[in-house]
């Protein structure tokens, strides 16, 4: 295990004072960078500790804030939040390229060779980046199966890996279909994997908070998607000395 090196970083965006978490590997070169995008709950420790185990890896990574700093314990009140904003192709963008930016900005970041990987909502805002043509090396969602603008697809350059959970009520087998389609049309390089017997946010362990309905941890398939995101990461945006 490499030495990593963690900060909170703050910066505008929607409208908002978004606290980010940038953790940095041992050294002092660039290394490729990688965006770490929320559930739409927001940014926990559960997730800032993915930015430091991708940090542990060797690469730069900011886990970003969609909140303004909020994590939210209330469903409904989390999607008060959330389903204007996924309707909103531009405010997603817009929080994607302030995240973008933040970290094309550290030091230790190869600007060149920079990744996207998002949980829901910060999945969705992931694809809407690569939709918008951002210049990524690969865009790994889990649980956001999200379509965007037509035509705005073929704009994505790089390899599109995506899991959900085959008993996901709020991705069904239609909206699978939805994606796949929009991301064959458009040529891209992209790649679905269904687990099988797994609920709508399986990789995100229990926390003290309300549930909905179609919501539930699998350890077995969150260990997989972890190590398929670290895969795609090994294949798209190596490591390098």
């Amino acid at each position: 295990m490499t030495t990593v090196t963690t900060r909170t970083v703050e910066y505008p965006a929607d409208g908002l004072t978004m606290i980010g978490h940038l953790a940095l590997p041992a050294g002092v070169g660039r290394r490729p960078a990688v965006l770490v995008g929320p559930e739409g709950t927001g940014l926990n420790d559960f997730q800032r500790r993915r930015a430091d185990a991708l940090a542990e890896l060797g690469y730069v990574a900011l886990a970003f804030d969609i909140h303004g700093g909020r994590w939210f314990t209330d469903p409904e009140e989390m999607l008060a939040r959330c389903m204007p904003l996924l309707a909103d192709p531009d405010r997603m963008r817009e929080i994607g390229h302030a995240a973008l930016d933040v970290l094309r900005a550290e030091p230790r970041t190869d600007p060149d060779r920079i990744a996207a990987v998002g949980y829901g909502t910060g999945g969705a805002i992931a694809l809407e980046l690569g939709r918008d043509g951002v210049d990524l090396r690969a865009i790994g969602t889990i649980n956001a199966l999200t379509t965007g603008r037509p035509g705005e697809a073929a704009r994505i350059r790089c390899p599109v890996w995506a899991g959900v959970g085959s008993e996901d009520p709020i991705m069904p087998p239609a909206q699978r279909e939805a994606f796949t389609a929009e991301m064959q049309d458009a040529g891209v390089d992209w790649r679905l994997v269904v687990y099988g017997g797994a609920l709508h946010a399986f990789h995100h362990p229990p926390v003290d908070q309300t549930v909905r309905p179609g919501v539930g941890y699998h350890p077995r398939h969150a260990q997989r998607a972890w190590s398929d995101v670290v895969d795609l990461l090994a294949e798209c945006l190596p490591v390098t000395e």
